[in-house]
């Protein structure tokens, strides 16, 4: 067995509040990697993004924006707003409660998520963006 760590990179445009499911892509990318077990880690370099695990369903995604409105409101005042003029507050405070990063162990060549389970990039910020994901994979052949 050989231990390799490889770097991926997930690139997409995003639109304020967009779910997007990337299991696919972290997927494709374990599958070309040629590592049979071990962890992939998915990070969001930047501060208004997130990524977890959910069920990406119709309604999951109306409650996880509902959640997040009730946990980080965007309409109340916020001091990094007040002082960069920029209203994406809420975005960084929404960002840091989920995270910037998931690490999942692969066996056999597949991620070990459930059936139901899926790995979703969460926009926080108030405007679109164009984001480049993270995918550090590191296993043996």
């Amino acid at each position: 067995m050989i231990s390799l760590i490889q770097m991926r990179y997930l690139e997409f445009q995003t639109n304020s509040g967009d779910m997007v499911d990337i299991t696919n892509r972290v997927t494709q990318s374990l599958s070309e990697s040629g590592l049979r077990s071990g962890l992939a880690t998915i990070f969001v370099p930047g501060a208004t993004g997130a990524v977890t695990t959910i069920e990406n369903e119709i309604g999951l995604k109306e409650d996880m924006k509902a959640a997040l409105e009730r946990w980080a409101p965007g309409n109340i005042r916020y001091a990094h707003d007040e002082r960069w003029h920029d209203g994406n507050g809420h975005s960084h405070i929404r960002a840091s409660l989920i995270g910037p990063s998931l690490t999942l162990p692969f066996s056999d060549g597949k991620l070990t998520l459930g059936i139901w389970q899926q790995i979703v990039f969460l926009e926080m910020d108030n405007r679109p963006r164009q984001r480049k994901i993270v995918v550090q994979i590191m296993g043996e052949t």
